[in-house]
C-alpha cells in the first residue's frame, strides 16, 4: 500500500503572481506614469495627516479584503478598489463631497494610492493628497490601524 502525498502549491503559486506584478513596476512605461503621477499629487507622510480631522474624506483604494486587515478610521472613510475608481467615483464622491472636498488616498504600499490621486485629479476633483508608501509607512512611522478586532501596530 502506498501512501498518497498531496502537494500545496498556494506558497509558489502566489509567489509566481508576487513576481509577476513586480515585473511591472520595473518597466520603464510603469515608472514613467509613476513619476508622472508623482509630479501632479501632492503626497504627504503619517506625521501629517490628522486623523481627528473630520473634514478630510480618506480613500482606500483597496480591495475589500484588504481593507479587512486594517483601516486608518470609519468616519469620513470611503473604500473604493482602485479597479473601480472611475466608475463610482462621481456616484460615491462627488454626490455626497462635492468636487472640492480634501481627499487623502491610500493603499497599501503606495502605487494604487498615487495613481487614484492621479485619476481623481484628472477627473476634476480639486483637493486630492495621497499617503506617501501608504500603510506601510503608516505603520513604519508607529502608526496604528483600526481593525474588526482592535488596534493593529507593526512589532519591531
Amino acid at each position: 500500500m502506498t501512501e498518497e502525498v498531496i502537494v500545496d502549491n498556494a506558497h509558489s503559486d502566489l509567489q509566481e503572481l508576487a513576481d509577476r506584478r513586480a515585473e511591472v513596476y520595473l518597466t520603464e512605461q510603469f515608472q514613467n506614469l509613476m513619476q508622472e503621477a508623482a509630479e501632479m499629487v501632492k503626497q504627504i507622510e503619517p506625521s501629517e495627516l490628522d486623523l481627528t480631522d473630520q473634514n478630510i474624506l480618506l480613500l482606500d483604494v483597496r480591495e475589500p479584503e484588504e481593507f479587512a486587515s486594517g483601516y486608518l478610521r470609519k468616519e469620513n472613510h470611503l473604500t473604493i478598489p482602485r479597479g473601480r475608481l472611475e466608475f463610482v467615483a462621481i456616484k460615491k464622491i462627488h454626490e455626497k463631497y462635492g468636487h472640492d472636498v480634501k481627499i487623502v488616498t491610500y493603499c497599501f504600499k503606495g502605487p494604487r494610492g498615487l495613481l487614484a490621486a492621479y485619476q481623481l485629479k484628472k477627473m476634476g476633483f480639486k483637493n486630492v493628497i495621497n499617503l506617501r508608501d501608504g500603510l506601510v509607512n503608516w505603520l513604519a512611522s508607529g502608526k496604528t490601524l483600526k481593525s474588526y478586532f482592535g488596534e493593529i501596530t507593526l512589532v519591531k
